[in-house]
């Protein structure tokens, strides 16, 4: 039996060639005819052809993959680096507006906080003055303490425009009696005798209880005897010493009226 040779299995073409090769090897071939050895190898030659187009065709898409893989890749890479830029812009941007919340926050803050000094400013403020307990707006002291000193640096008239002013602004104001028995003391240094009268009586009428009162008896009585109306003054002098015994003021009545005697 004659010894038959073994081709290994490599490649579709590899195995194609050695087939053609083992069957132009074996003594069998010479039983085709010249015209079917031709047809044989042509169609072998097609065989092999198809096999080596087949595989460039497997090869250019695997390399067609290949390319599309890496363009891919560059694709994401560059999406990557976009999203990456992005994401520092919004990172900053967050920032930005943590930081501008915290300034509005602070300027809210500074804000709430002049208003409420705002606010304490027109707030009303106790006061105790001439034995009397009352509540008075900031502007109120304000402007009554501004009159008063006046009155106390020797300027009458100008305190006289002060005070009148006063109580015209704030006719219902706790410092009225005080205001006025200023006002009288204003206009008795100027001379004004009638006008002084006028506010201290006010202040008897609307007050008779306030710890000026006695004193503003006694200044109606001055105001009349220097307007020569000596039986008003002693009516003044004696009625004083009626309402207001226990006061200074009635030592000081006493003894104007053993003058007017």
């Amino acid at each position: 039996m004659a010894a038959r040779t073994v081709f290994p299995p490599r490649t579709p073409v590899l195995a194609a060639v050695a087939l053609a090769c083992a069957t132009w090897a074996s003594p069998g071939y010479a039983l085709f005819e010249d015209g079917e050895a031709r047809r044989a190898i042509l169609e072998l030659r097609q065989r092999v052809d198809a096999v080596q187009q087949a595989n460039q065709r497997v090869g250019e898409r695997s390399g067609d993959d290949v390319s599309q893989l890496r363009r891919s890749l560059l694709d994401l890479q560059t999406q990557l680096e976009i999203l990456r830029t992005e994401q520092a812009t919004l990172r900053g941007q967050n920032e930005q507006l943590l930081r501008d919340v915290a300034d509005l926050q602070r300027r809210q803050k500074d804000m709430a906080q002049g208003v409420d000094e705002r606010l304490r400013q027109f707030e009303p403020v106790a006061v105790n003055l001439d034995g009397r307990e009352f509540r008075a707006d900031p502007a109120e002291k304000r402007d009554f303490e501004s009159a008063l000193a006046v009155f106390r640096s020797g300027k009458f008239a100008e305190a006289t425009t002060a005070f009148g002013s006063f109580v015209r602004q704030y006719p219902q104001s706790g410092y009225v009696p005080s205001a006025r028995f200023w006002l009288g003391n204003a206009q008795y240094a100027t001379r004004d005798y009638k006008e002084a009268i006028g506010n201290f009586k006010a202040l008897l009428a609307a007050a008779p209880d306030h710890a000026r009162a006695p004193e503003a008896a006694l200044s109606i009585a001055n105001c009349q005897i220097e307007l020569k109306d000596t039986r008003a003054a002693r009516k003044t002098l004696e009625d004083l010493l009626r309402s207001y015994p226990q006061s200074e003021a009635a030592v000081a009545a006493k003894e104007r009226l053993a003058r007017l005697k």
